[in-house]
């Protein structure tokens, strides 16, 4: 089942996060910002023939370009021949959504996390409508996971008898959830909730996933796989190991050929990547 199969044989992403839980394992999805952060990451991909989520937030959309962004990361997945699902990261709109489904995505993520409890229901129910038309996964987000700038010496976990109120109301195929993970780096090592986690994944049916992957330890990771999390989202790690490698080797070169000084950034990238995957697997295999 974790082997990568063809493009053209996409499983949906709902039954695949849910049948590699089932398996001991987890999905890792990484944000790309370019063409070389995408090659990284797939180049990791293809040699531990792993699938992967392909993650472009509102700010990449932005940058890249919808359609181009799109465009790369199905020809890339192709020519790397690994399996990928496209993924809107912390949609922040229903319109915002509705684009990316008519681009293509196999799978958006509407926050409404930091609106009240109800208008999270009736914004995240109204994308699982949408979403249902174009046969995409749908993920949302409960609870507080301070973002970029935002404090993370606040609280906010989610809580197991709402996870599952939300989920029935909602339909709504995976959940993200506040366990104790943040975005961006952590100032001391993260401590997640973990016998928390383990009563959410019993009270709901929903895919759980964790963001703010990037920085908690690696049997950290595994055990919150072990109670649950069937996604695993990476993006900070990814920025930093290719901004910082790439800056080294332009502090020692002259070089301004960009063929010949993104390489060492992609390699540290698809280093990293092929790490993680490690991690994740299903343990069985």
């Amino acid at each position: 089942m974790y082997e990568t199969n063809s493009a053209t044989q996409k499983r949906h992403l709902r039954d695949v996060l849910k049948n590699i839980n089932k398996e001991g394992g987890a999905l890792l999805a990484t944000n790309f910002y370019n063409y070389e952060t995408l090659k990284g990451v797939l180049l990791a991909a293809r040699e531990l023939k792993s699938p992967v989520i392909l993650q472009l937030t509102r700010s990449s959309i932005e940058y890249m370009g919808l359609r181009p962004a799109v465009a790369l990361a199905r020809a890339a997945s192709q020519d790397y021949e690994v399996e990928t699902w496209i993924h809107l990261d912390h949609g922040d709109s229903y319109e915002l959504v509705q684009k990316c489904l008519d681009a293509g995505f196999d799978s958006v993520m509407i926050d409404a996390s930091e609106k009240s409890f109800v208008e999270n229901i009736t914004v995240t129910s109204q994308v699982v409508k949408l979403a249902a038309q174009y046969g995409a996964q749908v993920e949302a987000e409960l609870g507080y996971v301070a973002k970029l700038g935002q404090s993370k010496e606040k609280t906010g976990f989610t809580q197991p008898e709402e996870a599952k109120l939300f989920v029935d109301e909602t339909g709504v195929d995976s959940l993200a959830v506040a366990i104790g993970s943040a975005h961006g780096f952590y100032t001391e090592e993260p401590k997640l909730d973990i016998a928390l986690l383990a009563k959410i994944h019993a009270a709901t049916t929903a895919n759980l996933v964790l963001h703010g992957g990037s920085g908690i330890p690696h049997p950290v990771l595994r055990e919150a796989i072990q109670n649950g999390i069937s996604k695993i989202n990476l993006a900070t790690e990814i920025k930093n190991i290719f901004t910082r490698t790439l800056q080294q080797c332009l502090q020692k070169t002259e070089e301004i050929d960009l063929r010949k000084s993104f390489p060492p950034a992609i390699a540290a990238v698809t280093s990293l990547v092929k790490e993680k995957l490690e991690v994740v697997k299903p343990a069985k295999l």
